[in-house]
């Protein structure tokens, strides 16, 4: 059993994070289990880390869910794998003008990177050639990042994507190695390692990160940080479990905005100069507390997410400002803020 230190110099930590050092398990869990009065000195230790990489900027991912549902995998959070019973659409890869259209309202909404994700464990190649065909339409027409989430992927596939013009590949580790078979029993965590390994062998960008609060222990937490770390990945979604109705996790509710903004901490110490972007249930769980996480994170995504909606745009716009950050733009320069217009309001 470790123990944590019974107090942690906040400042000392951001001082190893930017040395390169890494954190000991003991700091580690002393990061996850800091009482509430010290949160506030906790996110200033992470934000000097943030601030150096990423100064006062905030990145923007725009989330298509461009085939849904009917997944073989049996992940327990999923609402669209074989064993959910949620009641979500369901439909195969979206035609050509309902994807662009998607991409222009992105476009519009100043997203720099556009996720494109289909259901399923690993694509058929006359899906596949489909998705590299819309890909191409995307990119003639929108200057935006491209990520494609796909499933299982081998290293022939990344390349024939990154000839395609896409950007980077997101596959999540979701969870620890030792905690991979209470989440899902249809796949390895190996294979997700591999993907990962293979979109780094076609020099694409790796987009990996993970799923908290399903049941996982502290020593789980650190581990997908420290699996992540060590795998050097360049952009990390930290998801926070939203509990769907009709999944087996469906009772579940371990977080609360404390705990969120530790782990997000946690993960700007130990992943000092990576993307990290708050992602799925950042409404749900931090709630009011929501600007707190750009003190560690310089991302969110936009809009919706699979199969939940999340916040409207323009209030993700006023707790940027609010909170006195400013939008990226897609080269890493900052953002004049979009007009407020009808484009900016949610898709009913």
């Amino acid at each position: 059993m470790t123990i944590a230190p019974a107090s942690l110099d906040w400042n000392r930590l951001a001082d190893q994070a930017l040395a390169g050092a890494c954190l000991s398990r003991a700091e580690a869990h002393g990061v996850l289990t800091a009482p509430d009065d010290e949160l506030l000195a906790q996110l200033h230790g992470a934000y000097r880390v943030r601030r150096h990489y990423w100064g006062n900027r905030v990145r923007l991912h725009f989330l298509l869910n461009a085939q849904s549902g009917l997944c073989p995998e049996d992940c327990h959070y999923c609402s669209q794998s074989k064993i959910s019973t949620a009641e979500i659409e369901k439909y195969p890869l979206m035609a050509q003008e309902s994807v662009l259209a998607a991409a222009e309202r992105a476009y519009t909404l100043k997203a720099g990177t556009f996720c494109m994700v289909i259901s399923g464990r690993s694509p058929a190649e006359p899906t596949f050639q489909k998705v590299l065909d819309l890909v191409q339409s995307v990119k003639a027409r929108y200057p935006m990042k491209i990520c494609a989430c796909l499933g299982l992927l081998n290293e022939g596939q990344t390349q024939r994507l990154a000839a395609a013009g896409v950007d980077r590949v997101n596959h999540n580790l979701n969870t620890a190695e030792d905690h991979h078979d209470q989440i899902c029993t249809t796949h390895r965590f190996q294979d997700r390692v591999d993907t990962v390994a293979a979109v780094q062998a076609a020099g694409l960008t790796t987009c990996s990160g993970g799923i908290l609060g399903m049941g996982e222990s502290h020593d789980d937490v650190i581990d997908l940080a420290l699996s992540l770390r060590k795998m050097n990945v360049t952009s990390v979604p930290l998801n926070f479990l939203i509990p769907i109705e009709g999944t087996p996790f469906a009772g579940v509710d371990t977080l609360n905005p404390r705990q969120c903004l530790r782990i997000l901490c946690l993960f700007r110490f130990l992943l000092p100069s990576q993307e990290i972007r708050i992602a799925g249930g950042r409404e749900v769980h931090l709630r009011s507390l929501q600007p707190l996480g750009l003190y560690a994170a310089n991302s969110i995504f936009v809009g919706d997410y699979l199969t939940t909606p999340g916040q409207a745009a323009l209030t993700d716009y006023d707790m940027i400002r609010d909170a006195g950050f400013v939008l990226e733009a897609p080269d890493g320069s900052p953002l004049s803020e979009p007009a407020e217009t009808d484009a900016l309001a949610p898709v009913a």
